[in-house]
């Protein structure tokens, strides 16, 4: 009998130990021993399916994968240090020198940094399309295009990408659609139903939710997984157990956390749409969204992500953070912690200011990162700070 997400979050888990532990352990062990020499050659030829060295496998990061890939409905999988290890080693698996990729331009800003200063090292070129420019993907690709990669939702626009439309892109030309996946959760949307056939997340996000650890996760097609497994196995980006261990336990309560999260961030967005400071708001699930209809489509709730635009430009942006007394200023998103950033001088600083506008970011564009405090608190903060 096929169970519903939030049990099977909370019920797939490594068989017992002799102890018959109801949590799952921590197995913090660099290595795995073998009862003689034959299981030893049979388990590196991969003949026999176990653990060997926690570099390859471990049951704490076994685990957390296997939620992930049966939440997002995939094949298979591999769980990293960090989200960005999770995209670099997708992509170094899968591309050889003189390789094409297509990308939307609105991409977190290391992915960027990546295709443009470090992929291209070994004669890999990257081209773009904005976001209202799905029509013109066709155009962009090439006899060497290989891969076909989009954020949705964007960060840290908000905006939306439709994934039914741009899988049927990448199929008739036959190439890999990677789609991250991050600010949705598996519990918001599944990209692999619309086409998708590999998805990443940054786990460092709402899948731990608490801003405990670092952590990234691929998964999909079982074909294209091998080789990322083989490129990882070799080169060394794996999740540590310990990471991987809060972080399967942080996937027990995703569903019920996402759900406050999305109620939060749409109360939120209504309000600062409704502040006569606030010239713009953009949240996934608000009418005014331009692709509030695609959205709706993929996406099962809003995401806890809001963007908005302060009137009065850069002055009126670091005041506003300044006078911030709840809320946190930081980089990272998806914490229990309502969490205010400036984009354009944090996580998307080292794009050049056109490269910031190409994708919408603007000088007094605030990305919230609703949290889980009652949404009075965090309404109030956000009220006083822009009031001042």
């Amino acid at each position: 009998m096929d169970k519903h997400f939030e049990t099977e979050a909370i019920r797939n888990q490594t068989e017992r130990s002799q102890f018959s532990e109801h949590s799952t352990p921590l197995y913090l062990t660099s290595s795995f021993v073998f009862d003689d020499a034959e299981e030893m050659r049979a388990s590196f030829a991969e003949e026999k399916q176990r653990n060997l060295y926690s570099r390859f496998t471990n049951p704490n990061t076994t685990e957390f994968t296997d939620k992930i890939v049966q939440m997002e409905g995939a094949e298979a999988g591999y769980a990293f240090a960090t989200g960005m290890s999770a995209i670099f080693s997708t992509f170094a698996a899968l591309l050889n020198a003189g390789d094409h990729v297509v990308s939307c331009r609105s991409v977190f800003g290391s992915t960027h940094s990546m295709f443009t200063k470090f992929l291209p090292k070994w004669n890999i070129e990257t081209s773009y399309f904005k976001v209202d420019e799905v029509d013109l993907v066709e155009s962009l690709i090439q006899e060497n295009t290989k891969i076909l990669y989009i954020e949705t939702p964007t960060n840290p626009a908000v905006d939306i990408l439709d994934l039914e439309l741009i899988g049927k892109i990448a199929k008739k030309h036959n190439l890999i659609f990677i789609v991250d996946n991050c600010f949705a959760t598996p519990y918001v949307q599944q990209p692999i139903k619309f086409g998708a056939d590999l998805v990443i997340h940054s786990a460092t996000k709402l899948i731990d939710g608490q801003g405990r650890v670092l952590g990234g996760v691929t998964v999909g097609n079982k074909e294209l997984m091998r080789e990322i497994y083989l490129f990882a196995r070799n080169t060394g980006p794996a999740m540590s157990p310990f990471n991987a261990w809060v972080l399967s336990k942080s996937l027990e309560t995703l569903a019920i956390r996402v759900e406050k999260h999305c109620e939060n961030a749409l109360k939120v967005a209504q309000f600062l749409e409704e502040n006569e400071n606030v010239q713009l708001v953009k949240y996934p699930f608000l009418k005014s969204h331009p692709q509030y209809k695609v959205a709706k489509n993929q996406m099962k709730l809003g995401g806890n992500i809001v963007a908005f635009e302060i009137k009065g430009g850069i002055e009126a942006g670091r005041k506003f953070l300044n006078n911030i007394k709840m809320c946190s200023l930081s980089a990272n998103l998806g914490d229990t912690r309502t969490i205010v950033t400036h984009p354009s001088s944090t996580t998307h600083g080292r794009l050049s200011e056109e490269d910031r506008l190409e994708v919408g970011i603007t000088n007094g564009l605030v990305r919230v990162s609703v949290g889980l405090e009652n949404v009075a608190d965090i309404i109030a903060d956000l009220e006083q700070a822009l009031n001042i």
